[in-house]
């Protein structure tokens, strides 16, 4: 049934997917492992956007989607002990209120079994340097659809600089106006076109920091 599962999830089949989860609960199934059936349907997502299969549409449905399973599935998931494959803090910086795509990117850093802090839109370089400090995240993600957000994230690179963080954090940027020149300019490390390009690029980083 929990192939049944990551089929459906693939295939964006919303009622499908929760009627398995209540089932698949009801029977008896660990709540852990009916998540990572879901963590497994949303890697076939990510696989479908990049292959061009699926659109942006598709990877906010995914999102929405996993969303509620994990409403069902959290009462059980709290008793489990699932080791986070790292911690990310994300926002969209100061100046910017935009936060779909910051949304997505969220919902599959989460379904990549990442420790996800969502600052929120209108984020102050402060508060970006506060929760990498509270959270002790090697990943920040900052995000932008207006070119003035990019003084915002020099500003908060900066500020990351002057706590004495920047050697521990690897920064990734993104956003509709965003690219390599940008990424240079702002002083991140790199910068991602889309939602998946995002999730390789925080899993590299945090599985190379694992190693070393």
């Amino acid at each position: 049934m929990l192939d049944q599962l990551i089929k459906a999830l693939a295939e964006l089949e919303e009622d499908q997917v929760l009627e398995i989860v209540r089932k698949e609960l009801a029977g008896g199934t660990q709540a852990l492992a009916i998540l990572q059936a879901c963590q497994q349907g949303m890697t076939e997502v990510g696989d479908r956007f990049e292959k061009k299969e699926y659109f942006v549409s598709d990877l906010m449905m995914s999102g929405e989607i996993f969303k509620q399973v994990g409403v069902i599935l959290e009462p059980g998931l709290q008793s489990a002990t699932q080791v986070s494959a790292g911690a990310v803090v994300i926002g969209t910086v100061q100046g910017d209120i935009h936060d779909i795509g910051k949304d997505i990117v969220v919902n599959m850093l989460k379904s990549a079994n990442l420790d996800v802090t969502d600052l929120g839109v209108d984020v102050p370089p402060a508060q970006f340097v506060d929760a990498l400090k509270e959270t002790n995240a090697s990943v920040l993600g900052m995000s932008g659809l207006l070119t003035l957000a990019f003084d915002s994230m020099k500003e908060t690179v900066g500020l990351i600089e002057e706590a004495g963080l920047r050697d521990k954090v690897r920064i990734m940027i993104g956003g509709g106006p965003v690219d390599g020149g940008v990424c240079r300019v702002v002083g991140a490390d790199n910068w991602g076109a889309d939602a998946q390009a995002a999730v390789r690029l925080a899993k590299d980083w945090l599985d190379i920091g694992a190693q070393g």
